[in-house]
């Protein structure tokens, strides 16, 4: 993660690491507190960027796809994220605060 507020120099704010293939995806919840990546090794993370340590990861990822997730996204509200993925299939997630 990049902080750009000047594009000329950007600053390294961190690095989330734990997927075990690309990272096809990713989306900021409406309030920017949480990261969503999906991925090539069919998996989805979720990361706390509130940290000044940088990311940090958030329970288990989510499974159950069977191919390559391309694409995740929050609802308006954050409680939702749905991921679409090369298997075919779209996947709601809720969350409970």
């Amino acid at each position: 993660m990049w902080k750009v507020t000047d594009p000329a120099r950007p600053v390294l704010l961190g690095t989330a690491t734990g997927h075990r293939d690309a990272v096809n995806t990713v989306a900021f919840s409406p309030d920017g507190r949480i990261l969503a990546s999906g991925s090539s090794d069919h998996t989805i993370r979720l990361w706390r960027v509130t940290d000044s340590a940088g990311p940090a990861p958030i329970g288990r990822p989510l499974t159950g796809h069977h191919g390559a997730v391309c694409s995740v996204a929050f609802s308006p509200n954050g409680e939702l994220l749905v991921s679409g993925s090369g298997d075919q299939t779209i996947r709601l997630w809720r969350f409970t605060r």
